[in-house]
């Protein structure tokens, strides 16, 4: 995985982020219930909007298939990372070292103009009392990437959860991203990636372990 340090926007050991007053690291709570006729009748107003004619032959289907991909693409309000990480395994040969999943693709959209922004995420972990199936680290990221999101809050409701769900020395969340809405639109600058990471635990507190989580990261 090729993170590049330079375009780091978080500081590696967050101490100006409060963690604790981010968003839930459950499903999120809907204020009220929508119902799929709202959500294409929505969709139809869009197209008006910019300027076309959803009548026509080719938009006609267009709110429904829209509104299918998006139950798609947003099914992380309906996951709860409780549910992947209670289960772990004891029986490990007395390993207690790193352990590390690196180059973990992602889609997500960003809150602000749901857009989307794409990248690759590493997830690191010291076992405290066992370890945990590792397709269940990528399948943590997909639950938060599935929401509407920030880099910066998606960075920090994995490490949460990791805290929060699975008993370790530390956990290390590095994430890397290209950001449409600043690609395709604003300053459109394509190619522009952004870098963020947060630390617990050991890896919080020991320079060198996050030297050794870096080096890993980017050798993947």
């Amino acid at each position: 995985m090729n993170f590049d340090l330079g375009n780091v926007v978080m500081d590696e050991l967050a101490r100006d982020i409060d963690i604790l007053s981010l968003k839930p690291v459950g499903a999120t709570e809907r204020p009220r219930v929508v119902s799929r006729a709202e959500a294409e009748a929505a969709v139809e107003t869009l197209l008006a909007y910019l300027g076309d004619d959803p009548a026509r032959e080719g938009l006609l289907d267009t709110p429904a298939r829209v509104t299918r991909a998006y139950a798609e693409l947003f099914a992380g309000y309906g996951q709860d990372p409780a549910n992947i990480l209670g289960v772990t395994f004891e029986e490990v040969g007395g390993y207690d070292e790193m352990v590390l999943v690196g180059d973990i693709p992602f889609i997500s959209h960003c809150e602000h103009h749901m857009a989307p922004f794409f990248g690759r995420a590493a997830i690191a972990y010291y076992p405290e009392k066992g370890v945990i199936g590792l397709s269940k680290l990528a399948r943590l990221v997909e639950i938060y990437a599935r929401r509407l999101q920030t880099q910066e809050m998606m960075t920090a409701q994995i490490l949460r959860a990791l805290d929060e769900y699975l008993t370790t020395r530390g956990a290390a969340v590095l994430i890397e991203a290209e950001h449409m809405c600043m690609s395709m639109r604003g300053v459109r600058k394509p190619g522009a990636t952004t870098t963020t990471m947060l630390f617990s635990g050991r890896f919080r507190d020991d320079p060198a372990a996050q030297a050794r989580f870096f080096t890993l990261a980017r050798d993947k």
